[in-house]
């Protein structure tokens, strides 16, 4: 009898879906049709490729409605915005599909007399992606869009929490007639997960979740020599300068922090606010936390949802219940929230105070509805703060001197900086991370690079006689 897995609902904690693991056998046939299918999809024009990446968009699009009730039923985003994901995955696929020929086009050389030399791009072969429940849709776009425009072919495992979303993609792809087996996806144990891996077959692979699971990717590729891409960690910070803002910077610190129930790679999860600013932030930021509504995901009036599970929900308890045994002050009163509940993944939003880089919750990603507030003296003090961390994936600065704020940008150890705003990916810029953050690059002309292989020609030309 064939394993399975089990979706449970952060909103009932009852079955969602089920699925069936897949066998050794289906593996070793998935793993060959993609080689077989990827030696004619990358010989196809990049015109082709753009009509079907574009078709399969469409499909998404045509069936935003159901993709949102989905998501909120798998892992816990409130309905009014989990049909957004939607409109994201369009923006990075379409910007993903417009730069693909620039990307991909041969590099030029200077010319040399007697000679014909370019850089050509060939695509590197069968890319096995491993994407996360959080943002379901658009961690997989980042890397499923480039890999099949740039002539590859695709093996999808997604999270246990979110397994229609790999049938989705499947479901686009065949509408928008991309040939068999260019895209296809596997419901995989853990230990599966690490022989496909290590499988000769598997020629890139894309992860997106924790540090351990980063570490095991590595593990499993040593010796391979194969490309990994490796988006983990996070633990981004914000700065509210004395000049900032702060009306616009609260509304989005707060936005950044609390959006997803914090559940955002790139979400907020400390802020650093200057001295001057400090009290008139906690009283502005105290009160615009008490407007969330928490509660089921699939009612349209909330605007917190559960978190993924009970237990992610008590790891963050734990770490906030610990901040205040170190001295943490708490502004938010947990009854005003009346879904809130211990043991389960309904959990209040929190902001701290009176903490410091002793306590976890200003150290150790959350990935929840809590962040922490610390009072700086100056920007000096801000930037070491900001930097003191193992993460770097992104960093945000909130202030009215943009040419101090750049400047203050280059000393942050950081993959995207951003000033007066956060938790955006902007589909031109390259989105990856330094320190435990990972390493890696998606999006941007420069996500091609590493699902591409170069191949150079060094042509003699014969001599007129």
């Amino acid at each position: 009898m064939q394993e399975t897995i089990k979706t449970i609902s952060p909103i009932d904690q009852q079955v969602y879906v089920e699925r069936t693991l897949a066998t050794q056998q289906q593996i070793d046939t998935t793993l060959d049709t993609s080689v077989e299918a990827q030696s004619s999809w990358g010989k196809t024009e990049i015109s082709e490729r753009k009509r079907i990446c574009r078709q399969m968009v469409k499909y998404m699009e045509d069936h935003a409605q159901e993709i949102g009730l989905e998501i909120a039923h798998m892992m816990g985003r409130p309905i009014r915005y989990a049909r957004g994901e939607v409109a994201g995955l369009a923006e990075r696929a379409h910007a993903m599909i417009e730069m693909a020929e620039s990307a991909l086009a041969p590099i030029q050389l200077q010319e040399k007399p007697g000679f014909i030399r370019y850089i050509k791009r060939d695509p590197i072969g069968t890319c096995f992606i491993i994407a996360p429940w959080n943002y379901p849709y658009l961690t997989a776009v980042n890397a499923i869009v480039p890999a099949i425009m740039a002539g590859n072919s695709v093996i999808l495992k997604h999270s246990a929490q979110t397994p229609l979303v790999a049938e989705r993609f499947a479901a686009a792809f065949e509408v928008a007639g991309l040939p068999e087996g260019v895209f296809q996806y596997l419901h995989l144990s853990h230990e599966n997960t690490q022989r496909m891996i290590q499988d000769y077959r598997v020629d890139y692979v894309a992860f997106t979740g924790s540090v351990p699971g980063g570490q095991m990717v590595e593990e499993a590729a040593a010796g391979r020599f194969i490309g990994l891409g490796l988006e983990l960690g996070g633990k981004d910070p914000a700065y509210i300068r004395e000049d900032a803002d702060l009306d616009a910077a609260v509304e989005t610190v707060i936005d950044g922090a609390f959006f997803n129930s914090g559940q955002s790679c790139c979400g907020i999860e400390r802020i650093y606010v200057h001295e001057k600013q400090y009290e008139a932030f906690l009283e502005k930021a105290t009160a615009l936390i008490y407007e969330y509504r928490l509660g089921r995901s699939d009612d349209p009036e909330v605007t917190l949802g559960p978190m993924v599970r009970a237990s992610a929900a008590d790891f963050v308890r734990k770490q906030i219940k610990e901040a205040v045994a170190q001295g943490a002050v708490t502004h938010i009163d947990p009854s005003r929230f009346p879904f809130d509940e211990s043991g389960t993944p309904y959990m209040a939003p929190q902001l701290l105070s009176h903490v410091d880089h002793q306590m976890r919750v200003m150290t150790e990603e959350s990935f929840g509805p809590v962040v922490g507030v610390m009072k700086v003296a100056n920007d000096e003090e801000a930037v070491a703060l900001m930097n003191d961390s193992e993460f770097g994936l992104t960093a945000s600065i909130f202030t009215r001197d943009i040419e101090h704020g750049i400047q203050l940008g280059e000393k942050v150890q950081t993959g995207t900086f951003f000033i007066n705003r956060c938790d955006y990916l902007d589909p031109e810029l390259a989105w990856t991370g330094v320190k435990n953050s990972g390493k890696g690059c998606t999006l941007s002309k420069h996500g091609y690079d590493a699902l591409t292989r170069l191949k150079s020609f060094h042509v003699k030309q014969p001599e007129v006689k």
